[in-house]
């Protein structure tokens, strides 16, 4: 499933750095509910001479803290994903299968809790070790990597534009680059309860693990 990223570096070191992590930070305790629409382009490595592959998807994104969120996969193929405070809920229109899985288990270290989750960087930081990384492209960056040994991450980065959320990079263990931009990221939007609450469609194959 798609997931979501950060990092900052410093020439002006300490200031670049203080940059990073003060957006994480008062994004994390200011905006309390978001959406946007993002773009996001997943590169596999290259493998047996071949050429690294690109795909590309786009949707709409929603959250509301400290643990619900609605990712909408529109094209090109739609997938839902959505956690309702209890169970992370996926899914796939084309094969008419649902995935539940306890959201407690696998939210913690994922991109998700670094957007949509942690109330403040210390809570961030039991699940991640929080760097900042330099300025590029216009954007302050953070880099977190996690802290569990069997997670299926390298590090995720999150990029901000004048203290706005804007890119999340994610970069799994067997080297897949996921990076989402996000446009026309609306905080502390006013959000209906019940987009965050997910009933398996009729007729459609639920998995429950």
């Amino acid at each position: 499933m798609k997931q979501i990223a950060l990092i900052l570096i410093a020439a002006c070191a300490i200031s670049a750095r203080a940059g990073g992590l003060e957006s994480l930070e008062n994004f994390a305790k200011t905006v309390k509910t978001g959406r946007a629409e993002f773009s996001q382009v997943v590169t596999a490595p290259a493998k047996d001479g071949q050429a690294a592959r690109a795909k590309t998807s786009s949707g709409t994104f929603e959250f509301t803290r400290p643990n619900r969120f609605r990712f909408v996969y529109k094209k090109p193929f739609e997938q839902t994903m959505v956690a309702d405070g209890q169970t992370l809920w996926l899914y796939d229109v084309d094969l008419n299968q649902v995935t539940a899985r306890k959201q407690a288990a696998v939210l913690g270290s994922t991109p998700a809790a670094l957007i949509a989750s942690a109330p403040d960087l210390k809570a961030l930081q039991a699940d991640f070790a929080l760097a900042a990384a330099p300025d590029k492209d216009g954007l302050e960056w953070v880099q977190a990597t996690p802290k569990a040994k069997e997670s299926s991450l390298q590090n995720v980065r999150v990029g901000f534009k004048a203290g706005e959320f804007a890119v999340l990079e994610i970069l799994d263990s067997f080297g897949q680059r996921s990076v989402m931009t996000f446009t026309g990221f609306q905080a502390n939007a006013a959000l209906d309860a019940s987009i965050f609450q997910f009933k398996p469609p009729a007729g459609a194959d639920v998995i429950r693990q």
